[in-house]
C-alpha cells in the first residue's frame, strides 16, 4: 500500500505525547464550553499545536496540519459515546423529520416540526440537534439520546445554523433577511446582527484559529470573510462566473484552502482564504452542492445534484480520482459520513429518498424513501470534539 505524507504525519503525531483535551483548553473557557472536552476523553496527540493563535476560548488546534484529526473512525466523544446511531432527515415540503436507523437502512419515526426544515444541526458542545424550520422561523431541538424532538425556539429566518469555535455564538443564516444573526449558543437570544450586502447567505466555514469564517451567497454569486469576534463582514468579492450559486464551503485538512461547491458553475471554488483573492475552478459535475471530508482527511466527497453522481476529490493530488453514479439516476444533496467512515449518507432533494453508500466501492448501499424534499440530513453522533454547525462540521 502507497503511503502518502497524510499517514506519514499521523504516524509521527501519535508517537508524541498525548495530552487530554481538558487540559489543553485554556482555564478562562466557561465550564459549558469544556464539557464535551472532558477529562474523560480520548487522549490526542498534538503536534505544534502552540504555532495557531487560535481564537479566546476556542480549544487548540491538535495538529495543524490535519484539522480533522479529531474525526477519526468511531472516536467519539464521552458526550456521545451512548447515544443512538440515527439519521435524521428534514423534509422541506412535508415539514416533517424522518429518522433511519442506519443498520436497517428502515425509516423507524416521522414527526412533525415547524415550517420548510432546511437542515438538521449538531449544536457545539454536542448534545442537541436543532431542527432549522426556515419559514416557520424557529428551531426546533432534538434530543440525541431519545432522538425526541422538544419545545420549539423562536428564531427568524434560520436557513442555516454555525457556531463560532469558542462555542459562546449560534450564527443564524438569515438568507431572506439579508443578514448574519449571531445569537447565544444556548438561549438563542440575538446578540447582534450583520446585515449583508449579497443574496442569500447560506453556508459557511471557519479558518484553522477560528478568527474568520467564509460565506457562500447563493443567490448573488458572491462569497463573504466575515471577523468571527468582531461580528463584521470584512471582505466580500463576486465570483468570476456568470449565474454562479454558491452552495457548500469545507477547509482543506492542512487549513489552506476553502472549497465552494457552485451548482450553476458545476463545479467547486478554490480559494485562499487569508488571501481572499480570486479563487480557481475545478470542474466536478453537474448541480455540484454539497462537500464531505473522509475520516481519514485524505479525499472529499461532491455531490452533483443535477446528475446524479458523487465525484471523489483527492487532496494530495488535488484531482478528482472518481466518480459514481447512482443506479437510476437521483438527486443527491446533502448529507454526512458514518461515524465509521464506511458509509456517505445524502438526501434525494427531489427524489423524496435518501442514499446510502459505500465510501470504499461507490456502491449505492440503500435508497429509502422519506417525505417530500429531504434536504439537510445529520448522520448522528459523529466524531468530533466540538461541531461548527451545518450537517456536521466537526473538529
Amino acid at each position: 500500500m502507497r503511503t502518502t505524507k497524510a499517514a506519514r504525519l499521523l504516524a509521527a503525531g501519535a508517537a508524541l505525547t498525548a495530552l487530554t483535551l481538558l487540559s489543553a483548553c485554556s482555564s478562562g473557557s466557561r465550564r459549558h464550553e469544556n464539557e464535551a472536552l472532558d477529562s474523560k476523553a480520548p487522549v490526542r496527540p498534538r503536534v505544534d499545536a502552540q504555532r495557531v493563535n487560535v481564537l479566546p476560548g476556542m480549544p487548540p488546534v491538535d495538529n495543524p496540519k490535519d484539522l480533522y484529526a479529531a474525526d477519526r473512525p468511531n472516536r467519539l466523544s464521552p458526550v456521545v459515546r451512548d447515544f443512538p446511531s440515527r439519521v435524521y432527515v428534514p423534509n422541506t415540503i412535508s415539514d416533517t423529520v424522518s429518522v433511519i436507523d442506519p443498520q436497517t437502512y428502515k425509516v423507524i419515526d416521522t414527526f412533525r416540526v415547524g415550517r420548510q426544515p432546511q437542515h438538521v444541526v449538531p449544536s457545539w458542545d454536542l448534545k442537541t440537534l436543532w431542527v432549522n424550520n426556515d419559514l416557520g422561523n424557529s428551531l426546533t431541538p432534538i434530543d440525541p439520546s431519545t432522538g425526541k424532538a422538544g419545545k420549539p425556539v423562536a428564531v427568524h429566518d434560520p436557513y442555516n445554523l454555525y457556531f463560532t469555535p469558542d462555542g459562546k455564538y449560534a450564527v443564524v443564516m438569515a438568507s431572506m433577511d439579508r443578514q448574519l444573526v449571531f445569537r447565544d449558543a444556548h438561549s438563542m437570544k440575538v446578540v447582534k446582527a450583520v446585515p449583508v450586502r449579497c443574496y442569500g447567505v447560506n453556508h459557511a466555514d471557519f479558518s484553522p484559529d477560528g478568527r474568520y469564517f467564509i460565506v457562500s451567497c447563493e443567490f448573488s454569486g458572491e462569497l463573504l470573510k466575515v471577523d468571527t469576534a468582531r461580528m463584521t463582514v470584512v471582505g466580500q468579492q463576486k465570483l468570476p462566473f456568470r449565474g454562479a450559486m454558491p452552495q457548500d464551503v469545507k477547509i482543506s485538512p492542512d487549513g489552506k484552502l476553502f472549497y465552494i461547491a457552485d451548482m450553476v458553475a458545476n463545479g467547486m471554488w478554490i480559494l485562499d482564504g487569508d488571501r481572499f483573492g480570486p479563487p480557481r475552478f475545478l470542474p466536478t459535475g453537474k448541480g455540484a452542492h454539497g462537500l464531505y471530508i473522509s475520516r481519514d482527511s485524505r479525499q472529499m466527497y461532491i455531490s452533483n445534484r443535477g446528475e446524479g453522481t458523487i465525484s471523489v476529490f483527492d487532496f494530495t493530488a488535488d484531482r478528482l480520482t472518481e466518480r459514481w453514479h447512482l443506479p437510476h439516476g437521483g438527486s443527491p444533496d446533502m448529507g454526512g459520513v458514518s461515524a465509521d467512515g464506511k458509509i456517505l449518507w445524502l438526501s434525494g432533494r427531489y427524489n423524496s429518498e435518501v442514499y446510502a453508500i459505500d465510501t470504499k466501492t461507490g456502491k449505492q448501499l440503500a435508497r429509502i424513501k422519506v417525505g417530500r424534499g429531504p434536504h439537510g440530513l445529520a448522520v448522528y453522533p459523529q466524531p468530533g470534539r466540538y461541531s461548527l454547525g451545518h450537517t456536521g462540521i466537526f473538529r
